[in-house]
């Protein structure tokens, strides 16, 4: 499945690779522009994140936005997992009925984590399981 990505997204995930040296493969941008949750290989986080997190800082300081790294991974069910860190994702279950839906058990002192300030975390885990995986809904048990 692939994912498109607008001018913005494209010149961020740009910069992110020319600090890092880490490939990225995808890019949300948040409407006010001042947060940004990029996808990143396995196997190029801990070199994203960098010593003390000073390379994802870096990026910081060049895009002067947020950002937020998330792991890919090759199945729907821990990708989105990964999508939620750092809250405790206990299982992730998928339904293909109708639509596909991603059941996700969290932690109960995990859920304001999961959902994420104004809901941000949980429509990021959505709009990202839809890019990757072709996921409809995700649903938090």
């Amino acid at each position: 499945m692939g994912v498109t990505l607008d001018d913005d997204a494209r010149q961020y995930l740009a910069a992110f690779e020319d600090v890092t040296g880490v490939d990225g493969r995808d890019c949300l941008v948040t409407e006010d522009g001042d947060s940004l949750l990029i996808v990143v290989e396995s196997d190029g986080m801990s070199e994203a994140i960098g010593p003390g997190g000073r390379t994802v800082q870096r990026f910081e300081d060049r895009v002067d936005a947020r950002v937020r790294l998330v792991e890919a991974a090759d199945d729907p069910e821990a990708f989105v997992a990964n999508v939620f860190a750092p809250a405790a994702v206990y299982n992730v279950t998928i339904s293909e009925n109708d639509d596909t839906v991603a059941y996700v058990e969290v932690a109960e002192d995990d859920r304001g984590v999961a959902i994420g300030a104004n809901g941000r975390t949980i429509d990021a885990a959505r709009t990202l399981a839809e890019r990757h995986f072709g996921i409809d809904d995700i649903q938090l048990i």
